[in-house]
């Protein structure tokens, strides 16, 4: 199972800006020693030793997430500004005919406002599989390219569209995988989702305000989220935001790691960033992360930033 990034930020793209590019490119160049440009070689060592925060970027755009299971099957989870570059890298892959299978976790502007906007929806030798638990699904995909919020009707779209409504708290197959969902602490009910496949499970739980009731040993938890390989998990807040963003439906990077911790899940990633945040301020909450999973002597938790293109094997 490999998971890659299209879309990581939360609430609303955020592009960075010229006055941010400025700040990187002066902070690279007060680093700069004649020693750094003598040659080839010693000009790549310099920017191997640049810090991730001036050297690339978390991204700017909203939430996408693309699974590719073992046999090559697609699974998409939201459709953010992020599925937009998914769907331009696709196009550049000509001859390629596949089959989707998108799940939406809810139906805020920055989890589909993407979709208009992903190539192969317009492509006739495409099946794009839609898939949620809200029973206006349809309804809320049509309403979004609707007069006066968008110039093109849902119907433009050459790809042969299915819409899928699952059962609450249910499972389905997509081709060798199962993939199961819960409701989770959000305003106007978000789906975290499992994809289980070849005795490897991920878990992504974006917009969810963890709860004591989360930690709770209870069966349906235990069956959910227990020794899952790897856990794409909100974190927008630092904890002392998200106590003062109480009901706001996002958590903080701390509890995420408390959450992995409790559950015995190796891999966490951060996830669902805050659009206020720069680089440097992401990767400073990635090291507090880090510091935080030492404190608490989880050694083998291992800590991610997402990131867009970043590439997950599980």
């Amino acid at each position: 199972m490999n998971v890659r990034f299209w879309g990581v930020r939360g609430s609303i793209p955020t592009p960075l800006t010229s006055e941010q590019v400025r700040r990187k490119i002066a902070a690279v160049v007060q680093r700069i020693e004649k020693k750094d440009v003598e040659s080839e070689e010693s000009r790549e060592r310099f920017l191997a030793r640049l810090p991730e925060y001036l050297f690339g970027t978390v991204g700017g755009n909203t939430t996408s997430l693309e699974v590719r299971l073992a046999d090559d099957t697609m699974i998409l989870f939201d459709a953010g500004s992020g599925i937009r570059e998914l769907g331009t890298q696709l196009k550049k892959r000509r001859g390629v005919k596949r089959e989707y299978h998108l799940f939406f976790t809810h139906f805020h502007w920055d989890h589909l406002q993407g979709l208009p906007f992903f190539a192969p929806c317009f492509d006739p030798d495409v099946i794009i599989n839609f898939y949620s638990e809200d029973e206006h699904l349809e309804e809320y995909l049509r309403g979004q390219m609707s007069f006066p919020y968008f110039p093109v009707a849902l119907d433009v779209m050459a790809a042969k569209l299915n819409f899928h409504v699952l059962k609450e708290n249910g499972s389905c197959t997509v081709a060798n995988s199962v993939v199961t969902w819960r409701r989770v602490k959000h305003p106007g009910v978000c789906r975290s989702y499992a994809v289980s496949e070849e005795g490897k499970k991920l878990i992504f739980s974006t917009d969810t305000e963890l709860s004591e009731a989360d930690f709770k040993r209870t069966p349906a938890n235990a069956r959910f989220y227990k020794d899952a390989n790897a856990i794409i998990m909100d974190s927008q807040y630092t904890l002392c935001e998200a106590i003062e963003k109480y009901d706001w439906g996002h958590s903080s990077y701390s509890l995420a790691v408390d959450f992995a911790s409790e559950w015995n899940i190796r891999v966490l990633v951060l996830f669902h960033h805050e659009p206020l945040y720069d680089d440097q301020k992401m990767h400073n909450i990635l090291k507090s992360a880090s510091w935080y999973s030492d404190h608490l002597e989880q050694k083998e938790l291992q800590i991610y930033l997402a990131r867009e293109g970043l590439e997950i094997e599980l």
